[in-house]
């Protein structure tokens, strides 16, 4: 599946004319079918990737254009009707179980991720910046954004059912 990388930014690149947006793209497509979006194996993984890559550069352009479209006083008046104490609650709780993710990474790998998704910086920069090859930090990332998502879905269903983290994690089966 990683073969397809390069070859994907470069498609994506040429229909959305923004290289970075594109290698955002081509990551949470390859989170996302990494992740096993589909149960079984996939007849023709190339065409899958990118299908999923198309499909989140649409979703992206949609929540794009619908954001542009709104005033700012429209999107600040809704966001305080909406925001109740549970939500911030909430929000709250999935960045601390985020942080606690991304502090379970290797050094490089957080360092990598953190450059790129809070400072914006390209791959090109974070790799003349950490010293390593730009295939490397392509690959911290992807591997930063599937580990996150893999444990903040783990923290959350411990979270709601204890008892059943508990015997996972212990090899107990319920009865």
């Amino acid at each position: 599946m990683e073969q397809y990388y390069q070859q994907l930014v470069r498609y994506l690149t040429s229909r959305l004319r923004d290289r970075h947006l594109a290698a955002d793209v081509a990551h949470d497509a390859y989170v996302r079918v990494l992740e096993g979006g589909r149960g079984g194996a996939v007849e023709y993984p190339q065409a899958y990737l990118y299908r999923t890559a198309i499909n989140i550069a649409i979703d992206t352009h949609r929540r794009g254009v619908v954001r542009r479209s709104e005033s700012l006083e429209d999107v600040e008046l809704q966001a305080k009707d909406q925001s109740t104490p549970q939500d911030s609650l909430y929000l709250r709780q999935r960045a601390d179980l985020v942080d606690r993710a991304l502090s379970e990474l290797p050094e490089n790998c957080r360092r990598a991720f953190l450059l790129r998704k809070l400072d914006g910086m390209a791959h090109h920069e974070i790799a003349t910046q950490m010293g390593i090859s730009k295939d490397m930090v392509e690959k911290h990332i992807v591997n930063a954004m599937k580990h996150c998502r893999i444990r903040v879905k783990e923290m959350e269903y411990s979270r709601a059912d204890p008892d059943d983290a508990a015997r996972r994690y212990s090899g107990l089966r319920p009865r």
